[in-house]
């Protein structure tokens, strides 16, 4: 069964703190757990890059929540399209901090089609490419 997807990038409301941002996840992971979402935030301190998957309508009702929140501003769609299969299978939601250069790396790449390259190289790879070398680590360990 095909999934659907979307990518984005926002501005964290400033100041922020790290209580305010595990208790944001926690109220989108449950939430997502009844709607069958999983994702990702990454965090650099200033902007945010979230990726959700999962079937349409919950990703469609993540996706709205994520909009009216008052958590994030000027949000940007860098994707949204079907999946084949869950990148994240087993976080209904999670973050991480990442490096701004990490940051920017993802979100320039290609997301068009939320595809994975056969061959990746550092010029060619697309947003799913990065976004599983920048995840890997933790997706071979579990949270």
């Amino acid at each position: 069964m095909p999934f659907r997807a979307i990518g984005y990038m926002s501005q964290a409301r400033q100041p922020w703190n790290r209580e305010d941002l595990d208790a944001l996840v926690q109220r989108a992971a449950t939430f997502n757990l009844q709607a069958g979402v999983t994702g990702v935030l990454l965090f650099d301190g200033v902007s945010f890059l979230q990726y959700i998957e999962g079937p349409g309508d919950g990703v469609d009702l993540a996706y709205r929540r994520i909009l009216s929140s008052a958590f994030h501003s000027e949000i940007v769609e860098l994707g949204r399209g079907t999946v084949g299969s869950r990148l994240l299978p087993y976080w209904s939601m999670h973050w991480l901090l990442a490096d701004p250069s990490q940051l920017r790396s993802v979100a320039r790449a290609d997301w068009t089609g939320f595809v994975r390259s056969t061959r990746p190289s550092s010029r060619r790879s697309t947003a799913m490419d990065r976004l599983h070398v920048y995840l890997h680590p933790y997706l071979a360990r579990p949270q």
